[in-house]
């Protein structure tokens, strides 16, 4: 039975409301686990927990399926999406696959938390190792994990004022929720969902 429990905890859930959003106390409130998936990444990996939950809130707002907008033609007919990208951290299938060959985690699925989170530490470590960025750098981070390490290398995203935007905005939400975070009553390192 406790099995069974355990095995649940990376389960998907709801996000948590937009207004919660913004704080991270609120977000480990809604769902305790997601606060431990971030601590075994950055125990592993080396992201610090609050950029990783601002990349997830940027990507996806915390919803599971969370894909691009499928663009329809005439407005009715549906055509192709332009980008593989799926899940809480928005992985594109390729870098998803290169992840699961790269850490062994061939069972990893994009709409667990613990397996995203797991990815976007992996990301930033590769990210570090290939273009130098400090993993406290959560705006070079972005705009690596953004438009990928060659990408990145090649500045594609001086061509792209609005990318700039986000990865401000992913920074700063990263700063607050860090401050935010002595704040927080934490769960339990032996707290089992559901009974956190």
């Amino acid at each position: 039975m406790l099995l069974s429990v355990v095995g649940l905890s990376g389960c998907a859930s709801s996000p948590p409301p937009a207004r919660a959003q913004e704080n991270i106390c609120d977000i480990i409130a809604h769902e305790p686990a997601w606060y431990r998936a971030a601590q075994k990444s950055e125990a592993r990996w080396g992201t610090p927990i609050s950029t990783q939950i601002a990349f997830v809130r940027q990507e996806s707002s915390f919803r599971h399926n969370a894909r691009p907008p499928r663009p329809t033609l005439f407005g009715i007919i549906p055509m192709p999406r332009q980008s593989s990208a799926y899940g809480y951290a928005q992985a594109q299938d390729g870098t998803w696959d290169d992840y699961r060959r790269a850490t062994g985690n061939r069972l990893a699925r994009r709409t667990n938390i613990d397996d995203a989170l797991d990815f976007i530490g992996w990301y930033n470590e590769m990210s570090r190792q290939r273009n130098g960025v400090a993993l406290n750098d959560t705006y070079n981070l972005y705009l690596n994990y953004h438009e990928g390490h060659t990408g990145f290398r090649n500045r594609s995203y001086n061509s792209k004022p609005w990318l700039l935007n986000v990865a401000r905005g992913v920074e700063s939400r990263a700063r607050t929720y860090e401050a935010q975070l002595p704040n927080c009553r934490l769960p339990s390192r032996w707290c089992v969902w559901p009974l956190c």
